[in-house]
């Protein structure tokens, strides 16, 4: 069985509800994320930050997480940082109830093909992640997470096909994606929480 890994890339968050502090929003965001991805059957699961966040890391994982320290946030350096697995999925940080299928559904091309990318729901900018055989292939560009499309990740590649396009899921990075979010599915307390606070609606 080939070895894999799923990783949460702790990016940048550039918005918070009002009156949520945004280091605390980004912190239950990264969170729930993590909490998600350590309910996962046959895989690994990591987190990468830049060093400027290896706080926020070591204080959000659970024991024994592995954490990558990577000089760009970026799914091409989490790559190049990992070592000993054949696939590799890194994920954005804030998707609080992001449901585990969606995780399987990136994943599962690459017994076919090369790389694999999530979309955002809805067409909007950026990517909810991306899955590659390791290594790498040379040809995938450098993908920004927040504004990369599918088509910048098929640009350079041999064949269209190599990248597959898998079921999306929305981001929370402004109050329309917050008025989706679901009180009725399971998941997502620290966000719950915080979005629960004194003041605002529960």
């Amino acid at each position: 069985m080939a070895r894999r890994v799923v990783v949460a890339l702790l990016g940048p968050v550039h918005w918070s509800p009002p009156g949520v502090d945004l280091a605390e929003w980004r912190a239950a965001l990264a969170e729930d994320v993590i909490d998600l991805l350590a309910t996962l059957n046959e895989v690994e699961v990591a987190v990468a930050v830049t060093p400027a966040d290896r706080a926020l890391a070591d204080a959000l994982v659970w024991p024994g997480t592995a954490v990558y320290e990577v000089a760009e946030p970026t799914p091409n350096a989490v790559f190049a940082a990992l070592e000993g697995y054949d696939q590799a999925a890194v994920l954005v940080s804030d998707v609080p109830d992001l449901p585990a299928l969606t995780v399987g559904k990136l994943l599962r091309p690459l017994t076919t093909r090369p790389v694999a990318v999530a979309p955002v729901e809805g067409g909007g900018p950026g990517l909810l992640g991306v899955a590659v055989r390791l290594p790498a292939p040379a040809w995938l560009p450098t993908l920004e997470l927040d504004s990369a499309t599918p088509a910048e990740a098929r640009a350079n590649a041999p064949r269209p096909g190599d990248v597959a396009v898998t079921a999306g899921w929305r981001r929370l990075r402004g109050p329309a994606d917050l008025a989706t979010l679901d009180p009725a599915f399971e998941g997502w307390e620290a966000t719950r929480a915080l979005l629960s606070g004194p003041g605002r609606p529960a």
